[in-house]
């Protein structure tokens, strides 16, 4: 197999289902080698099984390609270190890490629990920082030994961590710390070799399907908008050499359709040469209001 990646070696979490299926099957048809990990279990992260990741690696074989599985769960720290060094015992190397790995517990902030909680953050937001760590460490010690390689990273984070999402409060924190998570390691990986981004997919997965059934419906005919694999040929693009000039971006996919988001930026001020007094604050603060533009709402948000 040929195309953007070939010779390159992939790590694709959460790649038994959804997106995730669909971006290590777009890698491995242009020609990456992927290590398929999937701990196999439901949309709200309970249980587990070979299954899901088993059955993509056959597929990509079927395709002609390379594929290992790998069945840990990526918010396990050694886990996370284990499936790097299965990546280069398996092919020799590794060169692209996409973080997909995810469920949601759907609550209210007053209803969700502090296990809910502590689950949603360690899969997405954990689990993100454990496989970038183990891969940065590999690829700092390669590029140290005078073998630097065109190393990539490519996160997910979400519309609900860049808008926030009602009744999505533990899964909107982790996917906005994601975010920054993109931002902080370009800034420090760059010098390796390493690009690090993020995308933000619109398409039908287990976590939309219920919440957004009516946009995620399969059309009678025409083009599947919300189809996972509408995403995955910006994971392949953001994973090849020729993406080297392009990191510490967030890029929300949806359809056919490609958005660089702005994120954060400072924005009007107002300042003095002393301490503002608390009868001044409010005067000014609305002030600086209505020069601001206003904050897109919220999803969910009537």
């Amino acid at each position: 197999m040929s195309g953007i990646v070939e010779g390159r070696v992939a790590i694709v979490t959460g790649a038994g289902r959804g997106l995730g299926r669909e971006h290590a099957l777009e890698l491995a048809r242009q020609g990456a080698s992927v290590v398929v990990n999937d701990l196999g279990t439901s949309g709200a992260g309970e249980g587990a099984s070979d299954g899901p990741a088993g059955e993509v690696v056959e597929a990509i074989r079927a395709l002609g390609g390379e594929a290992v599985a790998n069945g840990a769960d990526v918010a396990d720290f050694a886990a996370a270190e284990a499936l790097v060094r299965q990546a280069v015992d398996a092919f020799g190397g590794l060169d692209i890490v996409v973080n997909n790995a995810g469920f949601v517990r759907d609550r209210m902030i007053v209803t969700t629990s502090e296990q809910e909680w502590d689950a949603v953050v360690a899969v997405h937001l954990k689990g993100h920082f454990a496989l970038m760590h183990h891969a940065a460490g590999y690829w700092r010690a390669e590029a140290k030994a005078g073998r630097t390689r065109a190393a990539r990273i490519v996160n997910t984070t979400s519309g609900a961590g860049l808008q926030g999402s009602i009744g999505q409060g533990s899964y909107s924190a982790a996917k906005a710390g994601i975010a920054a998570l993109t931002l902080v390691g370009a800034a420090e990986l760059g010098r390796y070799g390493i690009t690090v981004n993020a995308l933000a997919p619109a398409a039908r997965t287990r976590m939309t399907e219920g919440p957004f059934a009516a946009q995620m419906a399969t059309p009678d005919d025409g083009f599947d908008a919300m189809h996972p694999g509408n995403v995955s040929p910006i994971v392949a693009w953001l994973a090849s050499e020729e993406a080297a000039d392009v990191t510490g971006r967030v890029i929300e996919v949806g359809g056919g359709r490609i958005c660089v988001e702005n994120g954060w930026s400072h924005g009007p001020s107002r300042e003095l040469d002393r301490r503002w007094t608390a009868g001044e604050v409010g005067p000014a603060v609305r002030e600086l209001l209505k020069e601001a533009p206003a904050p897109e709402p919220v999803y969910g948000a009537q």
